[in-house]
């Protein structure tokens, strides 16, 4: 029986996280804290005016938090990992744990990631229920609505729209006229769209600083729903800044290699509540779910 640890990403994050694990490893803890230059633990205890939900905060803070839970699985000598699948930034500590790079490297990462994201403010994202891709495109050109792009494949059920404010509000508008369900994230940019080929541009010339590994476990990737390829490091996390998560089909993919997968999400529920969801369509039997 197979098994996948998944990461989550921006959207994970709350008031409080990391209380059991900065305390455990007090080194990483204080190499993270100077890199950033601000007390990792405290911004995530105390949340000040709400630090905690900008972009340039989130992405280091809960790349960290979710090593150092990796670190502390792997400390208690827990199974191991057929396959690692991370959603967005969890894609950065599912490379991690797969040995495709280290932990300071992926901090730099993330680091850069978050701010060039935070400055490329002017729109959002939007989750939209029970409306497939095609037939959403169909009605947003029934209204006359340009600019949308599709940024997220969660679910059988469930897809994720980006694009500059004015035009969100026009598709929330063709949205409620339909009695279609939606939901506003707490993002402040068109992330995972065409509107970020400027950030992808200069993050990837940044990544080509950097030295990678081929992954010692199989990474399934985001832009592609595959596992890593020989060498593709800079190109796939450079796309995944403009290319939707394809996390449908990367579950899907688990699922086809084995049935009876089992998956471990680190610090929380969202994504197994998205496996079991994708299950369902395909698979009536329950998914097995554990949780660290």
């Amino acid at each position: 029986m197979s098994f996948a640890i998944l990461f989550p990403g921006q959207g994970a994050q709350f008031r409080g996280m990391g209380a059991d694990v900065f305390d455990r490893y007090p080194g990483l803890t204080r190499f993270a804290c100077d890199l950033l230059g601000y007390d990792l633990p405290a911004l995530c205890r105390d949340d000040p005016d709400d630090v905690l939900s900008r972009t340039e905060y989130t992405q280091p803070a809960l790349y960290t938090v979710n090593a150092l839970r990796m670190f502390e699985r792997e400390h208690r000598e827990e199974r191991r990992a057929d396959h690692y699948l991370g959603h967005s930034l969890g894609e950065y500590n599912a490379l991690l744990a797969a040995g495709v790079l280290d932990f300071e490297t992926g901090l730099r990462l993330v680091k850069r990631r978050g701010e060039l994201m935070a400055a490329a403010s002017g729109g959002g994202m939007t989750a939209v229920m029970d409306v497939p891709a095609a037939r959403l495109r169909e009605i947003l050109a029934q209204d006359g609505v340009e600019g949308v792009d599709v940024a997220g494949f969660n679910t059988d059920t469930q897809i994720v729209v980006a694009a500059p404010a004015e035009v969100l509000r026009a598709a929330h508008d063709a949205f409620a006229r339909r009695d279609i369900r939606f939901a506003p994230l707490r993002v402040s940019a068109p992330f995972h769209s065409r509107y970020m080929e400027p950030v992808r541009a200069e993050f990837e010339d940044y990544l080509r600083e950097f030295t990678f590994h081929e992954p010692a476990t199989p990474v399934i990737a985001n832009v592609t729903g595959r596992p890593y390829e020989k060498g593709a490091v800079v190109r796939l996390l450079s796309d995944q800044l403009v290319e939707p998560v394809r996390w449908t089909d990367s579950v899907r993919l688990l699922l086809a290699l084995d049935p009876r997968t089992e998956c471990e999400e680190v610090g929380g529920r969202a994504l197994l509540r998205m496996v079991q969801k994708i299950r369902r369509s395909a698979d009536r039997t329950p998914l097995r779910e554990t949780r660290t």
